[in-house]
């Protein structure tokens, strides 16, 4: 296959996918709920139980892909991540993952990844494999989008969507490129920093930051990072198009909680 050749049907899709994800949840008056589980956490064995779980409450579920290196991530995500990769998850297990979750389900499934395991994979047949398994679309925190060569084309060619991310501290001029860049939906970060629950307080930037992305955004915006239950999502859903966990549900899994019960209380509190 060549470099300018995707497979056919697959234009769009993820994007169109993603987007009537949004939609939906837009006419119910609410903020899309877009849950996170590290693909292979708490084993290879059990995630596909709870991304199921998730997947049933979900308009999007985002998956991680563990990675030996993660800079955006806390200790929790951290964590999960260092054991996923020590029962075997790799970039080609965690989309086998995928396919296996889009057989029995429709929704929106998006990998988060960073930058090298694309390319250590390479970056178009990373594309194809993601196309076939169903994916819908990618977020890439430590790719500033005005250094993409090729990744964006890519995805593009496959169907597949692009996320980048803005912080507190970015500027005007990064927000504009960041909302040009992105295809699929634009990642406001609360705060500073890495992911992690954290006070409500610290989601006082956001209205700021999500008054700024809509001047420049052409897809919906959602809010992650500090988002840990009912309280602080209906705090982020007022002014965002979709709330992102996944901390939250890290550490429910850790402590033995109920998952299915945690994520219909966050869900409620995407409400509007």
């Amino acid at each position: 296959m060549s470099a300018a050749t995707a497979p056919n049907g697959t234009a769009n899709r993820g994007v169109q996918r993603l987007q009537a994800a949004f939609e939906k949840a837009r006419a119910e008056n609410r903020a899309a709920f877009v849950p996170f589980m590290t693909a292979g956490y708490p084993s290879y064995a059990k995630f596909p139980e709870i991304a199921h779980e998730l997947l049933q409450r979900a308009d999007i579920l985002e998956v991680g892909l563990p990675y030996s290196d993660p800079l955006g991530d806390g200790p929790t995500i951290q964590r999960a991540s260092e054991q996923a990769l020590a029962g075997g998850t790799s970039t080609h297990v965690t989309i086998e993952l995928v396919r296996e979750l889009r057989r029995t389900s429709d929704t929106p499934i998006v990998i988060m990844t960073y930058v090298n395991p694309i390319y250590a994979v390479g970056p178009e047949k990373f594309m194809q494999l993601c196309a076939e398994a169903g994916v819908d679309g990618l977020i890439l925190p430590d790719l500033p989008p005005d250094q993409d060569i090729e990744i964006s084309d890519l995805a593009d060619r496959y169907g597949l969507g692009v996320t980048f991310l803005i912080a507190p501290t970015s500027t005007e001029q990064r927000v504009k490129i960041v909302a040009d860049a992105c295809t699929s939906f634009m990642y406001a970060v609360s705060v500073t920093g890495v992911t992690g629950t954290r006070e409500g307080s610290a989601l006082n930037e956001v209205p700021r930051m999500l008054s700024l992305a809509r001047k420049y955004a052409k897809v919906p915006v959602v809010v992650g990072f500090g988002v840990k239950d009912a309280a602080t999502a209906r705090s982020v859903a007022q002014v965002a198009d979709g709330v992102v966990i996944g901390s939250a549900f890290i550490n429910a899994i850790a402590q033995g909680q109920d998952v299915a019960s945690l994520a219909d209380e966050i869900k409620a509190g995407c409400q509007r």
